[in-house]
């Protein structure tokens, strides 16, 4: 969208309405409330992972199985999200969320009471979907509830809480698996859910714009939901199959038709479902690009953390938690003083200097090795930390605020896309490049160990474990052999995860010179457009 074009659009809003009196549409009480019920979600990205080998042992699941208790999830979650931001604009945000968040909760707490795999998997899908619906109603309420000179806090806290609840998810889950069962993984969702649904009755207003959808564009929900699931699906297979696999090649070329398509119709409807006429707004189509890559680095590069801290250090799942606080604390810190920042200065400056100092963490981590020792490894995670926690705040309003009021609940939605979508492909890109790094290095420091030549067949075994930090030692092997086995794993890993780092740290580069591109959003003004209901 144009300048001129968005300041038509927000000078068409009606004047701003009187602000609801008491504690119902108070901005603050409304942004707790809407936390509570990010936080399931956003803690249920992580947490999981830690249940996944108890509920693979307790319920007799293949790895398969278990590879689709997360996958179900995060394709429910990325399908659905433009869609489910569509539908808060048409029928209110605050109805939107308080339905995303009660489907959330009883789909957890049916999980919690499921006996086989697939109720699993069939309630992680639903559970995504219910995600899909509260997480762009949230950032929703928000533009609409705050006034423009707060958003920015607003969001900047909104960021910290995901970040906060994102790190929290290992250490939580560890403690619950280890001391409870991995139920309670799941239950843990029911009395927050229980809670945010009160608040949300007691405290939300509802806030619909003048010139809100009135119908629903159905075919471009099919094209765009068909693109997002053969993305997806392509990306999170890609490991497995690899990028020149014909399924890989057809699920990408099927995406790219569909995506075409969509663009074709959404130009010709009448009330389309993604208003193409957005993305003439250069910093929102910049925000979009930044959140996509600063995800890509972020969550592709923590992937291999994990194992680096659990695999090659030895840590417990709640020992690795608690050695990534600082990366948690600073984002924590950095989200809402990034918020004041943007208020005052603007996004341009803080999200530049903020993607280079992303770029630096990761260039620094790409330094780690196995003997790297805790305060190198904090100093590079609080430093990582410091720069994510503004870019989710500024990109996040970059997005948003340079939307018009009516399609808030789109621009949530593309926003949370961006982030699923850059997370998956850093994850399958990243995922790409250490094991191309395993099958060159390890054959050559296996045999400069003095190592006897794996028997045929085993390679790729061998390989496969190395890639997640896993030293492939057969059972009654020597201890002197066994040590050295452990060492060349660990270092071809390192090896691997240390170019990882470096392509991380590119990438991050690259979305600094996009951030140059945005701008604090023109439309935000226009949030006081929405009529109170």
């Amino acid at each position: 969208m144009t300048s001129s074009t968005t300041v038509a659009d927000s000078a068409s809003e009606p004047p701003i309405a009187d602000a609801p009196k008491g504690l119902r549409g108070h901005p603050w009480l409304t942004l707790l409330t809407v936390a509570l019920g990010v936080t399931m979600v956003a803690l249920d990205g992580t947490i999981v992972a830690i249940a996944n080998p108890a509920i693979q042992k307790d319920l007799g699941a293949s790895l398969a199985d278990v590879q689709w208790i997360t996958n179900g999830y995060l394709l429910a979650l990325a399908v659905a999200l433009i869609t489910a931001g569509k539908l808060g604009d048409r029928f209110g945000h605050r109805q939107t969320f308080l339905i995303g968040v009660v489907g959330f909760a009883l789909s957890s707490a049916a999980i919690g009471f499921s006996g086989e795999v697939s109720l699993v998997v069939a309630f992680r899908v639903l559970q995504g979907l219910c995600g899909a619906l509260l997480m762009p109603a949230a950032l929703g309420l928000l533009r609409a509830t705050f006034p423009a000179e707060k958003l920015n806090m607003a969001i900047g806290i909104w960021g910290a809480v995901i970040g906060a609840s994102t790190a929290a998810g290992p250490i939580v889950g560890g403690l619950l698996v280890e001391h409870v069962n991995w139920q309670s993984v799941f239950f843990i969702n029911a009395p927050v859910g229980v809670l945010a649904v009160v608040l949300g009755l007691l405290l939300l207003v509802d806030h619909r714009a003048e010139h809100a959808p009135r119908s629903f564009d159905i075919p471009g929900i099919v094209l765009l939901s068909g693109a997002m699931f053969c993305l997806i699906w392509a990306l999170i297979n890609a490991a497995d199959w690899h990028w020149t696999d014909q399924r890989t090649l057809l699920f990408l070329g099927l995406a790219a038709v569909c995506f075409a398509v969509f663009v074709f119709w959404e130009n010709r409807t009448a009330e389309p479902l993604l208003p193409l006429s957005m993305f003439r707004s250069v910093p929102l189509s910049a925000g979009t690009v930044l959140m996509l890559l600063m995800a890509f680095g972020f969550m592709g590069g923590l992937f291999f953390v994990t194992f680096y801290l659990q695999n090659v250090h030895g840590m417990s799942p709640v020992d690795s938690g608690l050695r990534l606080l600082p990366l948690t604390a600073m984002m924590i810190v950095a989200s809402p003083l990034a918020g004041a920042l943007i208020t005052k200065f603007g996004p341009r400056a803080p999200l530049v200097i903020a993607m280079a100092i992303t770029a630096v963490a990761m260039f620094g981590m790409s330094r780690l090795d196995v003997n790297s020792g805790g305060v190198e490894m904090a100093v590079w995670f609080a430093l990582l930390g410091l720069g994510l926690g503004p870019v989710m705040v500024g990109a996040t309003e970059v997005i948003v605020g340079n939307a018009p009021i009516q399609h808030a609940g789109v621009a949530g939605g593309l926003q949370q896309a961006a982030m699923q979508v850059g997370g998956s492909l850093g994850t399958s890109v990243l995922g790409a490049v250490m094991a191309g790094r395993v099958d060159s290095a390890l054959p050559e420091k296996w045999a400069g160990a003095g190592l006897p030549p794996m028997p045929k067949g085993a390679e790729s075994k061998a390989s496969d474990a190395v890639e997640v930090g896993i030293a492939p030692v057969p059972k009654g092997t020597p201890p002197e052999v066994a040590g050295k086995i452990t060492a060349v794993a660990h270092d071809t890993f390192v090896s691997g995860m240390g170019l990882a780092f470096t392509v991380a740290a590119v990438v991050s580069v690259v979305a600094a010179l996009v951030a140059a591109f945005t701008k604090r959003g023109e439309n935000a003004e226009a949030s006081g457009g929405a009529v109170h209901i």
